[in-house]
């Protein structure tokens, strides 16, 4: 293991371990200590720190081989598809989510869920998990899979440890949608993200259009479309 990918290593770890615990263990106190909003000032220096160090690290380490062909067409494919449903979740979670900051719980007990979060209580947080996989999936570097299993680790993991501390800060009306929601997705349910399958549409195709942009290299439909008008 190099240098490098040590500080790689060393950077996710702090980006992820912080969040963790300044979001659970160190949260009260902190905030007992200092106040909610010199809590929130640290809170979000220290998240910008680790993650200008983390940026910093990623960009040191030169990509290496591929694990795998990532640009073959299996690989490709299932990453577009894992993208565009990544969308609609995300794109849908942003209506009505209990397990978004400021979001009210008082009387969830007594909504039942609809639409997407019949699938996952945990829409958005999945969307960013499965873009992870993704892109382990077409760049299966080592930089790119820390980085990506880092991300997977603190949606999926962070999404976890808020269902423990809504559930007790909020009892009843939190642990009646434990009992009518699922962590993990249903994907029997995924007709009920309805017209989010539509809506998710253009935003998929312009996010993976500026990946040509911000990554230098093509996403989603435009590789093959680029490779047809420009075969070898």
């Amino acid at each position: 293991m190099g240098a490098d990918f040590l500080m790689l290593v060393v950077a996710l770890a702090a980006f992820v371990g912080t969040h963790f615990l300044m979001s659970h263990p160190w949260r009260k106190p902190l905030v007992r200590s200092l106040g909610e909003k010199s809590f929130q000032a640290v809170y979000s220096l220290v998240s910008i720190v680790t993650l200008g160090f983390t940026i910093v690290a990623f960009q040191r380490n030169a990509p290496a081989p591929m694990l795998w062909n990532g640009k073959a067409v299996v690989p490709w494919t299932l990453a577009s598809v894992l993208t565009y449903i990544a969308t609609a979740l995300f794109l849908a979670s942003l209506t009505g989510n209990p397990a978004l900051p400021g979001a009210r719980i008082a009387g969830l007990s007594a909504i039942l869920p609809k639409g997407v979060y019949r699938i996952t209580r945990h829409p958005m947080m999945w969307a960013f998990a499965l873009i992870s996989v993704a892109h382990i999936l077409v760049a299966p570097t080592p930089r790119t899979i820390a980085l990506s299993v880092a991300v997977i680790v603190l949606a999926l993991g962070g999404s976890h440890l808020q269902d423990r501390k809504k559930d007790k800060l909020h009892g009843r009306d939190w642990r009646s949608w434990l009992k009518r929601t699922t962590f993990w997705p249903d994907v029997r349910q995924a007709g009920k993200l309805g017209y989010y399958w539509i809506i998710a549409l253009l935003p998929w195709l312009l996010v993976t259009a500026a990946h040509l942009v911000t990554a230098h290299e093509y996403a989603g439909i435009w590789k093959p479309i680029h490779e047809m008008r420009h075969p070898d």
